[in-house]
């Protein structure tokens, strides 16, 4: 019966043990002894400022969306194999980048239902990205650009889908709501 372990890499390597036990499990003819490989791992969009080139016009808010994966464990993967079969064992601990398994020394500890159904749900969400949020409501910040810049003030809510924040400021004494870009606020 197949179960589930967890391998821990060099963060970094994850993908290139991954590549690697994948071809050998082939070259080996291993099929049946393995499952699935998971990394654990989901999309990030994230905005970054535009790089000029030298001699490039620098426009004021040029921003770039980018999409990242981030891994939800750096440094570990989920193999799917044969319950405490030695070849198997033997065959991932090999891979170049593997330092072992989670569980006793020659004996791996398989995932439990309730943590396989955990990097299931990891797995289903992997394709769907996820806007990263720079703020949340309560936190403090500083207005670096605009008009209302050298104001700070408590971010009130957040909009993802504008990236924009409602911040609360004092002007002239009196608590008032702005709404403004994430770009132009940083946190205090």
């Amino acid at each position: 019966m197949k179960k589930f372990y967890v391998v821990r890499t060099h963060t970094g390597k994850e993908k290139k043990v991954k590549e690697i036990l994948e071809r050998l499990i082939v070259e080996e003819e291993k099929q049946n002894l393995f499952g699935r490989i998971i990394i654990p791992m989901k999309k990030i969009t994230r905005w970054y400022k535009k790089k000029t080139k030298k001699g490039e016009k620098k426009e004021e808010n040029e921003y770039q969306m980018v999409e990242e994966e981030r891994k939800f464990y750096p440094g570990y993967i989920v193999v799917e194999m044969e319950e405490n079969d030695e070849e198997a064992i033997k065959l991932v601990t090999s891979v170049p980048g593997v330092a072992y398994f989670l569980g006793k020394k020659n004996k791996p500890t398989p995932l439990s239902p309730e943590e396989m159904k955990m990097i299931e749900e990891i797995e289903k969400e992997k394709d769907t990205s996820v806007p990263e949020i720079p703020f949340s409501p309560g936190d403090h910040v500083r207005v670096v650009k605009g008009p209302f810049a050298g104001f700070s003030g408590t971010v009130e809510e957040v909009y993802p889908d504008r990236r924009r924040i409602r911040m609360i400021v004092t002007i002239f004494g009196r608590m008032t709501p702005i709404e403004i870009d994430f770009f132009e606020v940083e946190k205090i």
